[in-house]
């Protein structure tokens, strides 16, 4: 039985939001544009913050001790608390000399304990909700997902560039606005402990003994009907991306006699972290009503030419070197339009593989091979970068989508899957 005194409207916004901004400062750009204010080199910062992708590549192979240990809740609550005080870790050692070794160690138990709340947050939003509002909910917990992108790595690092500015100290800047997420993770702690409601369901699994079904999982997925050309493509869809997404703020504020803009660390705030994440969010909202009307197969080429394709916008920037700042918050935003809008076949065939039974547990293998596909580019990006110079680093970005156009050509997708009508 569900609760039904509390109302989803009361905690659906805040737990998906607090899901993402830990996901975002520490596996996406927010780390990265930090280790480059700090005087970390290119290679150096896409190595160090490549790694901290594993946790969400290795989450499949613990998700289950979730259900057989505590509650959901129990596990989000907690989750929050270590994640406020793994920041506040970050925070007091950005100053320390040896900052380097400190703060990555700190992060990569935020983002072991972030991956862990994912696990939790999504088994909680199924057991509190009957399927009707599940499905209502789904826009709406994505939407304050996509937010806390914005704020992320738009408003937070906007935060720390004006703070570089007005204290001319980069290392007391960065540490102010690790302090400043960490009061938001105690405020979100507090809260879910007091507001998220208590399903009756919301129990430890009984059966003890899971090693039977968690093998039998695997192995269902890994027999799956030509699982090895759904495996290539979930890896190497996204090859050029993966890189492209590690050094395209360095990019940014990279002098120019080095073949970067040179743009401030609140502009690279205001172009990339928002203006991109906007953009984002349009394109993957557009994707997915058009595959919503005629199915992802008849869209799927569209798809993969526009998240590949918009890629030689960093390739005219590097290249010409734009001065004029629209020109170049536009160019970042088409981008990513892109991107959103490609990055939606790419979801849809996931839930398309992980049909049947265990569906949940299968898509959740699915995105860990989809993190390790980010992961191990990410981490070369930036010794390729400082090895080939950037206008000829961003070719072999475009270089490195063919990959994923070839693989797209062996999919064997049911041309109804994605209509409204199917769901």
């Amino acid at each position: 039985m569900k609760n039904k005194n509390t109302s989803p409207w009361t905690w659906i916004p805040s737990l998906y939001f607090a899901q993402g901004i830990p996901y975002v400062v520490v596996a996406t750009t927010f780390s990265l544009i930090m280790y480059k204010r700090l005087g970390i080199s290119n290679a150096d910062a896409a190595m160090y913050t490549g790694w901290l992708y594993l946790p969400w590549v290795i989450k499949p192979f613990w998700s289950p001790f979730v259900d057989l240990l505590k509650t959901k809740r129990w596990w989000i609550v907690t989750m929050q608390l270590l994640i406020g005080a793994g920041l506040a870790g970050v925070a007091f050692c950005i100053p320390l000399p040896y900052f380097l070794q400190t703060t990555l160690a700190i992060l990569w138990l935020v983002a072991f304990s972030s991956a862990t709340h994912d696990i939790a947050a999504d088994g909680f939003y199924m057991l509190a909700l009957d399927q009707e509002k599940q499905s209502f909910f789904v826009g709406i917990r994505s939407t304050f997902y996509r937010i806390s992108m914005i704020v992320g790595q738009g408003v937070l690092v906007m935060f720390a560039g004006y703070l570089e500015e007005k204290t001319g100290n980069i290392p007391l800047a960065w540490s102010l606005t690790f302090y400043l997420c960490t009061g938001l993770f105690i405020a979100f702690t507090v809260y879910h402990f007091f507001v998220l409601p208590k399903p009756k369901s919301d129990k430890p699994v009984q059966n003890k003994n899971i090693q039977t079904g968690f093998f039998s999982t695997f192995s269902s997925f890994f027999s799956k009907k030509e699982i090895g050309i759904s495996l290539s493509f979930i890896l190497l869809y996204r090859l050029g991306e993966a890189q492209l997404i590690k050094l395209a703020s360095p990019f940014l504020l990279d002098p120019r006699d080095i073949g970067g803009l040179e743009l401030s660390t609140y502009q690279v705030g205001f172009a990339y972290g928002t203006v991109g994440v906007i953009s984002l969010t349009i394109g993957g909202i557009l994707g997915g009503i058009v595959a919503s009307k005629s199915g992802l197969k008849k869209w799927l080429w569209v798809m993969v030419f526009s998240m590949n394709a918009t890629n030689l916008a960093y390739v005219y920037m590097a290249f010409f070197q734009p001065e004029n700042y629209f020109v170049i918050c536009s160019l970042v935003g088409f981008e990513q339009f892109g991107y959103g809008f490609g990055f939606t076949a790419f979801m849809l065939y996931l839930i398309y593989i992980s049909q049947g039974e265990h569906q949940t547990s299968h898509y959740a293998i699915c995105t860990g091979f989809m993190a390790l596909g980010m992961m191990l580019p990410g981490m070369v990006a930036g010794w390729i970068q400082e090895a080939i110079g950037y206008s000829n680093f961003f070719i072999w970005v475009c270089i490195c989508t063919i990959p994923g156009f070839v693989l797209a050509y062996y999919l064997k997708i049911d041309a109804n899957f994605g209509k409204k009508a199917q769901s």
